[in-house]
């Protein structure tokens, strides 16, 4: 049987009685209408009461002392956590972009679509399972690569291939029309030998780098659809990383890691980069809660980042 469908002074009514404080009816009814009390929800989770008879289960009161004023910012602190990563990604993809274009150029300027200079798995092993079943992992991404050409068919860029080079597509062309999802499909296509060339300019092997790119990909994606990110599982896992102490401490299912992970990509792709301190002043901006209810634990944040280098 589906909720009954409450006004936003009806929402606002419902926090007051589960034990939520708003000191500022205003401000709250108006992050109720712009920002929806479903995805709000996800924020104040973690101030419900916990069910003393069912293991893990919250009730719908909230803690003593829980304020709208502590959910409001802790909204403001993942949105700016969701730019600061797309900031990031950004760069990182059109770096990666390049760096894949420019390896597999060398090779044709079509080798993204030739087999012949690709990884065999990628190329020819047949799918023998699921919607892609009696494909090959490459055509299943020239499928969605097609895709993406005809998006941008509109593009000055393409109608100008169209026109004159018959639609025929160089690689450091057909860069421009791909997402982060195509590109790190691409990489993990590449031979080993490819993958290895470029993963070597970012202090990484070639299965790390593929790996980084599939969890960086999940990253993305919950940033650009704007959803909970700070202390989001990641589903996307990359493996951990073993280049110092303070990698090893790090839990590989939290956000924090794979933000270290886009710092140590941009020291190589720009490293005279402030970015590194804009993200270090946002922690500051945690908010403070009564009984810490939230903490940047939840984050993934478990080591001291003024003691290490990589955040320097």
């Amino acid at each position: 049987m589906s909720k009954s469908w409450f006004s936003f002074e009806q929402q606002l009514e419902s926090l007051k009685n589960k034990g939520m404080l708003v000191n500022d009816d205003t401000a709250a009814l108006s992050y109720l209408e712009r920002v929806g009390y479903y995805r709000l929800s996800g924020y104040w989770y973690p101030f419900r009461q916990m069910d003393p008879h069912i293991r893990g289960k919250r009730k719908s009161l909230f803690i003593y002392d829980t304020n709208f004023k502590h959910i409001a910012e802790l909204y403001i602190f993942d949105k700016k956590l969701r730019l600061l990563a797309l900031d990031a990604l950004e760069r990182i993809e059109m770096a990666v972009r390049v760096d894949i274009a420019h390896t597999l150029g060398r090779k044709d300027p079509q080798a993204h679509e030739q087999a012949d200079k690709l990884d065999g798995n990628f190329a020819k092993k047949i799918i023998k399972k699921g919607k892609n079943k009696d494909k090959t992992e490459h055509q299943v991404w020239l499928e969605r690569h097609n895709q993406l050409l005809i998006r941008a068919r509109k593009e000055p860029f393409i109608i100008h291939h169209n026109n004159y080079y018959q639609g025929v597509i160089p690689i450091w062309v057909a860069i421009e029309v791909w997402d982060f999802g195509c590109m790190s499909r691409l990489y993990a296509g590449m031979t080993f030998s490819d993958r290895t060339l470029i993963a070597q300019k970012y202090n990484a092997n070639a299965k790390q780098l593929e790996q980084w790119l599939r969890s960086l990909n999940f990253i993305r994606n919950v940033s650009a659809h704007h959803s909970r990110l700070w202390n989001a599982n990641i589903l996307e896992q990359s493996a951990q990383i073993d280049f110092d102490l303070n990698w090893l401490n790090l839990p590989n299912y939290r956000p924090f890691f794979y933000f270290c992970i886009m710092q140590h990509l941009l020291k190589t792709i720009c490293p005279n980069s402030n970015w590194h301190l804009r993200f270090k002043h946002l922690l500051t901006q945690f908010p403070v809660v009564p009984k810490k209810t939230v903490a940047l634990k939840d984050f993934g944040l478990t080591v001291n980042l003024e003691d290490w280098q990589l955040w320097q």
